[in-house]
């Protein structure tokens, strides 16, 4: 477990501006909607697959803690068994878990499933940039004074957690104690998420959108710590 003082961060948050707010969700509705008009072939193509492969199952709608702790459902394309949440251990999932179909393997690989979260975009619900949204069950590990201050800002579709650990299933999945692995990242991914509130602004959520787009062509995130060189060191 990563110990870091939330206080002391919180005494050092820059308060963030209402413009920065505003010209923040204009900027997500643009951007999820040049993403839809771009993608859409490609999601045309998702969507005719799921139907005719796996459990014909198209979304996967699951609750998730969102903005100041309230829950909202977020959309993915389904890329695991249907019962899978009540199978094995529903927080850790393995490069070659029995419970990701053929096909999902790849959405999940290339990161496609995570796409319908664009309707979450849309709605208000998630933001481009910002923590990724949790199950409660795993929310509930968290510190109670990191539950209390995560999700000041909408949970995103990427950030510098998911930047850092883009191929999270990959590390689990290579290292002697997964269990353990797994832990170490969700430690370390708190202190990242608020460390990003605490330099919240334009200039950042640039840089991570840009990122997140280079890391789809080439998937290291070497860059990600010659553009942020002041982020919290691992710990592992």
């Amino acid at each position: 477990m990563v110990n870091l003082d939330i206080s002391s961060i919180w005494r050092h948050k820059k308060p963030v501006g209402k413009m920065y707010k505003i010209v923040k969700r204009i900027t997500d509705i643009l951007i999820a909607g040049i993403a839809l008009v771009i993608l859409s072939p490609v999601l045309v193509i998702v969507i005719i697959v799921l139907l005719l492969t796996g459990e014909n199952q198209v979304f996967f709608v699951q609750k998730r803690v969102g903005y100041r702790n309230r829950f909202f459902n977020i959309w993915k394309f389904a890329s695991m068994l249907k019962e899978s949440p009540n199978i094995g251990n529903r927080e850790i999932i393995l490069r070659d878990d029995p419970r990701v179909t053929k096909f999902g393997k790849i959405l999940r690989m290339t990161k496609l499933n995570e796409i319908p979260q664009i309707i979450n975009v849309f709605k208000g619900d998630m933001s481009i940039v910002g923590p990724r949204p949790l199950m409660n069950v795993s929310f509930k590990q968290y510190p109670e004074s990191v539950q209390e201050v995560i999700y000041n800002c909408k949970p995103g579709l990427t950030g510098i957690g998911s930047l850092i650990f883009r191929d999270e299933e990959k590390i689990i999945s290579n290292s002697t104690d997964p269990k353990a692995m797994y832990t170490a990242i969700f430690s370390y991914k708190w202190v990242l998420e608020l460390w990003y509130q605490q330099h919240a602004s334009f200039f950042i959520d640039f840089k991570i959108i840009f990122l997140t787009a280079w890391t789809i062509f080439f998937p290291s995130n070497t860059l990600v710590y010659r553009f942020f060189r002041k982020l919290p060191p691992k710990p592992f």
